[in-house]
């Protein structure tokens, strides 16, 4: 059992906290995520003792999920519902690029790492979520410490790369429908935490991935699509959510993760690159197809992380909404499918 260090614990706030607020001088995209995540992966590649705990992590999602479900208001809701077909079509398209990407990472590295199998470059590639897809890999007698550094890799690339390219290309503020109601009500945001966390509990014992994120996200959901505006997300609590998830990101770059295979990581980054460029010729087409601005589907179908792309989305009034139902449909059908098409896979060879 593995105990949690406060002195640590706070070092590591600490440091997030100034790389945020310098970040936010530097005018960098997403400051109170994108300087905790570098500050503290540097940090930890460099043998700094940082630390995330789990319980701030928690509630960091915890938040994020209210914030993003405070944006579907019942005109909101008709016009996601309406995306029904886009949403199953990025649903199939996560699964291509995840089959694309495991025979790019088993074509690039099957004669030079001893142990590679096809349930590590299966599970390594998908789309999905680092902690669920290294189980699913470690039960396949896959390499599960291949498929984590692949993972937290591509993660980070595309948290960096989506939001300054978005930012530097002056593509922030599209968003035309409201987000709910825009007061801060003490009485209604304590009531919205305790049905939010009521729903996460509700979901970790029913043992499903991103339990504080999404329960909280479908409670937050099911209130406002009733049209019930209990209160506004103050932007502190946004912005110190976005700090505690960027920690607990960061600290997964441990010194192990710097003397993972060299040539392995190379053909991770640049199989995430090759992704995001597909993602971006998608979202050209899906945008003349479905009336929606390229950035938002560009963040809809990007091979990140969903609490991540969602942030970018909302961060940068770029539809979140859409973003959000995109990757939470994605995680789901991926969780659901990818184990499954794996060993039809392995029946037809």
């Amino acid at each position: 059992m593995r105990f949690t260090s406060p002195a640590r614990i706070a070092a590591t706030l600490l440091l997030a906290l100034l790389a945020a607020l310098f970040c936010v001088w530097l005018k960098i995209p997403l400051p109170w995520m994108i300087g905790p995540l570098l500050a503290t992966a540097s940090a930890s590649m460099l043998r700094a003792r940082t630390e995330s705990w789990a319980l701030l992590r928690n509630a960091g999602q915890c938040t994020i999920g209210i914030a993003l479900g405070l944006y579907f208001t019942p005109q909101v809701t008709a016009l996601v519902a309406s995306l029904w077909w886009a949403i199953a079509l990025g649903i199939v398209w996560a699964l291509v690029l995840g089959w694309l990407f495991g025979l790019w990472l088993q074509q690039m590295n099957e004669h030079r790492l001893p142990g590679l199998n096809r349930a590590t470059t299966w599970f390594a590639g998908a789309i999905g979520g680092a902690p669920e897809m290294t189980l699913l890999a470690e039960r396949a007698q896959g390499r599960t410490e291949l498929v984590a550094a692949a993972h937290s890799l591509r993660l980070l690339i595309v948290t960096l790369a989506i939001p300054f390219a978005m930012q530097f290309s002056g593509l922030q503020g599209l968003d035309l429908l409201p987000a709910g109601t825009r007061v801060v009500n003490w009485s209604g945001l304590l009531l919205l935490f305790v049905l939010g966390g009521a729903g996460a509990w509700v979901l970790e014992r029913l043992d499903r991935a991103n339990p504080w994120f999404l329960g909280a996200l479908l409670v937050a959901m099911g209130v406002t699509m009733a049209d019930i505006q209990l209160s506004a997300l103050p932007t502190w609590l946004s912005n110190a959510a976005q700090l505690v998830i960027g920690v607990s990101l960061g600290v997964r770059f441990t010194p192990a993760f710097v003397h993972t295979a060299p040539r392995w990581l190379a053909s991770v980054a640049a199989g995430t690159l090759g992704l995001l460029v597909l993602c971006a010729g998608l979202a050209v087409v899906m945008a003349w197809l479905t009336g929606l601005h390229p950035a938002t589907l560009v963040l809809a179908t990007a091979p990140g992380g969903i609490a991540e792309m969602s942030i970018t989305a909302k961060v940068l009034q770029l539809g979140a909404p859409v973003v959000t139902a995109f990757q939470v449909c994605r995680l789901i059908a991926v969780l659901l499918l990818i184990e499954p098409l794996y060993r039809w896979s392995l029946r037809r060879r």
